[in-house]
């Protein structure tokens, strides 16, 4: 499985850049996937969360760690195109649609938008602001969208500047659970 130790080789590599202004991108996505873990969430919501945005990394690397700031770099399909060599849509799905799931809450719920942190509230704007009724028909309609809403919300608690004390190997069990499943078609 050449793809999935390049998963891991890219958090090695990238995983100790910022994520914001306070916490490592590694920190984020375990801390985001415990929180679905604890939450109850199925194996394959709980990786999605810790590699939603490793879309981030993919540009990291793309740039030798110096990424292009104040443009989209629509890290969600980046990501979820990558992951898909070696996961299903049950992963994938919810990460190409995190960012458009921010977008929804902002959209139909103003206490999420006045929860965001300072870097979604500028990561928003980039990624197109508020859904029109047309975006808003069109997510709600995806199979994926509660999926995509659960990780979102995941995704803005998990930002605390403490630290969790896990690392990615602690997700190495559920992990190597969804790659044994079965490959994507």
């Amino acid at each position: 499985m050449v793809e999935s130790d390049r998963i891991r080789r890219l958090y090695e590599a990238w995983g100790s850049h910022p994520y914001d202004e306070e916490l490592a991108q590694v920190e984020h996505a375990v801390q985001c996937a415990e929180l679905a873990r604890t939450s109850g969430a199925d194996d394959s919501l709980v990786v999605a969360c810790l590699l939603h945005d490793i879309g981030h990394l993919l540009e990291l690397e793309r740039t030798a760690g110096s990424p292009i700031h104040g443009v989209d770099d629509d890290h969600a399909a980046a990501g979820a195109s990558f992951v898909a060599k070696v996961f299903g849509p049950q992963v994938t799905a919810p990460i190409a649609l995190h960012v458009a799931a921010k977008r929804y809450l902002c959209t139909i719920d103003p206490t999420y938008h006045d929860s965001l942190s300072p870097a979604s509230e500028r990561s928003l704007v980039l990624q197109g602001g508020r859904m029109s009724g047309v975006e808003l028909a069109r997510f709600e309609a995806n199979p994926a969208a509660i999926r995509a809403v659960a990780l979102r919300r995941w995704d803005e608690m998990a930002k605390n500047p403490v630290g969790s004390g896990l690392s990615f190997d602690d997700f190495a069990d559920v992990f190597s659970r969804v790659l044994c499943s079965g490959r994507p078609a």
